[in-house]
């Protein structure tokens, strides 16, 4: 996992040409204006999800095994639950046409915020659970870009 704020993602270029493309179509975009939905960037390589919704008290814990998550916050706050998948068991069977597996823990997780302009990257070995509320449930406006290992 990887958390910092946007101005800084060009530290992060040279992990992937796929990372860099989806740090750049978040700086290059005007995501404010942009509406909930998915957009292409290098077709199934990078693609990105504008998602706006409420936080919520809880949720369960996911992995993906095809792609990397960047989780750029738009507006507003929230709470993101992070577990080594090695102290996970599946709670629901991976779907391969989703990549998308759900857990429980076993060991102890940890929370990161994640507030304007931040981003958390989320690998395989990363479960996570976001949408979390810090006090009081509110609207947030995110948008998770999906970067193909």
């Amino acid at each position: 996992m990887i958390k910092d704020t946007i101005d800084k993602a060009e530290i992060y270029y040279s992990l992937s040409e796929n990372l860099k493309k989806g740090f750049e179509w978040i700086k290059n975009s005007n995501l404010e204006l942009l509406s909930d939905g998915r957009y292409e960037i290098d077709g199934n390589n990078v693609f990105a999800s504008i998602q706006t919704y409420d936080t919520k008290e809880d949720a369960k814990y996911e992995a993906h095994r095809k792609y990397i998550d960047i989780q750029y916050m738009i507006s507003g706050v929230e709470k993101i639950g992070i577990a080594n998948l090695t102290s996970c068991r599946t709670l629901i069977e991976y779907n391969s046409e989703k990549d998308i597996e759900f857990y429980d823990i076993v060991e102890q997780d940890m929370f990161v915020g994640l507030k304007t302009g931040e981003f958390v990257v989320l690998y395989p070995h990363d479960a996570h659970k976001p949408s979390i509320s810090f006090l009081d449930k509110q609207a947030v406006k995110k948008v998770v870009v999906k970067v193909a290992i």
